[in-house]
């Protein structure tokens, strides 16, 4: 029947809508195909005709009538020049000259480098590239070989390999530092694609649209890029420093059973911490001790004074001196209002502890009593 139904088809073509098959090989019965086939090559086709392992004719995409016009290669090698009319044995395959695209790439293992910023260091890269067959003849010679069919599994591996291998060269010739990366990845995969021209080329491939997508450093130096970063818009350390502190305060008033004593320890460590810093940030000076302010001394005991309600009217200031006469004389007594800045309020005198000396001390009473 195989042979019979090769007898009874004239046409030659492959209607295939797999989008993963590069080469197809035409099944017939013993290789036999009759003068006076049609055959059928549609665009994004080529036909190679192969007899007895040697490349005969390659068709582009049209639609032939296989006799010795058009087939005059082969025709010497067959003898149709004689006219024979009987089929000759010869093998034909149909490669897909169409682009194969959005195929991935990537580095498997990190690419050592010296880094003009940051010295040796560790990069991973990876994105997408798209291929074509611009030589099928080549293809067929070096892929196809005697397989019936050839998909894309066949040669995306090596294309991988290859693009990282160039993807290296280059990365490394450039001497780009990791952080310029990113404006110069259109450049990167354009020569990329260019230095493996030639090697592709013994393939009878063609790399079109090699893109880098992402060139990215290791997780512990990204983690050191976000810390850096982020100080850069912290920006006024001593300014985040006393925000930061004013959030703890804020959080220890919250717990007041013993927050406010760890606010305030944190409170003289963060100026403190801040104080330094800054310091150290100035010119790239070597760090230097700040001399404290000068503070002002506190008033003296003595230079407290109160202001004294008498018949409803406000009086004095008067100092402790001057207080302790009137509680002598009797015009100051415990149950007399006074006044300060420090006390906020009218209290009696009594109720204040800086008047306390002012009456003079109690006597308890007597053991008789």
């Amino acid at each position: 029947m195989d042979r019979l139904r090769g007898e009874l088809i004239d046409i030659i073509e492959w209607t295939d809508d797999s989008r993963d098959t590069l080469a197809w090989r035409f099944p017939r019965h013993q290789n036999e195909i009759k003068s006076g086939a049609k055959l059928i090559v549609r665009e994004g086709q080529a036909a190679v005709f192969v007899d007895k392992g040697r490349l005969a004719d390659v068709f582009e995409p049209g639609t032939y009538t296989l006799d010795t016009a058009n087939l005059p290669i082969l025709s010497t090698l067959e003898g149709w020049k004689y006219g024979f009319e009987s089929p000759f044995k010869a093998e034909v395959y149909f490669i897909r000259t169409t682009r194969v695209v959005d195929q991935k790439w990537g580095t498997k293992n990190p690419i050592m480098l010296r880094d003009p910023e940051f010295g040796p260091t560790r990069l991973r890269a990876f994105g997408t590239y798209g291929f074509k067959v611009s030589d099928p003849a080549t293809f067929l010679d070096t892929l196809v070989g005697t397989s019936g069919d050839v998909d894309t599994g066949a040669i995306t591996d090596q294309i991988r390999n290859l693009i990282v291998a160039r993807f290296t060269d280059v990365l490394g010739s450039a001497k780009l530092a990791a952080l310029d990366l990113a404006a110069n990845v259109d450049e990167l995969g354009g020569f990329v694609a260019e230095k493996m021209a030639d090697d592709m080329a013994e393939y009878g491939i063609e790399v079109v649209n090699l893109l880098v997508e992402n060139v990215s450093l290791p997780p512990a130096v990204e983690k050191l890029l976000d810390e850096r970063t982020g100080m850069g818009v912290i920006g006024d350390l001593g300014a985040y420093t006393q925000f930061q502190t004013a959030q703890a305060i804020s959080k220890a008033a919250e717990n007041p059973g013993g927050g406010a004593a760890a606010a305030g320890v944190g409170l003289g460590a963060g100026l403190a911490m801040a104080n330094q810093m800054g310091g150290a940030m100035m010119g790239g000076a070597a760090p230097q001790q700040a001399a404290p302010a000068p503070s002002a001394p506190p008033p003296p005991p003595d230079a407290v004074s109160f202001h004294v309600s008498k018949s409803g009217q406000s009086t004095g200031p008067f100092g402790l001196d001057a207080l302790r006469q009137q509680a002598a004389s009797g015009d100051l007594t415990r149950e007399t209002f006074v006044w300060s800045e420090r006390l906020g309020e009218w209290k009696a005198a009594g109720e204040v502890d800086a008047l306390r000396g002012v009456f003079g001390a109690t006597p308890p009473p007597p053991p008789d009593a």
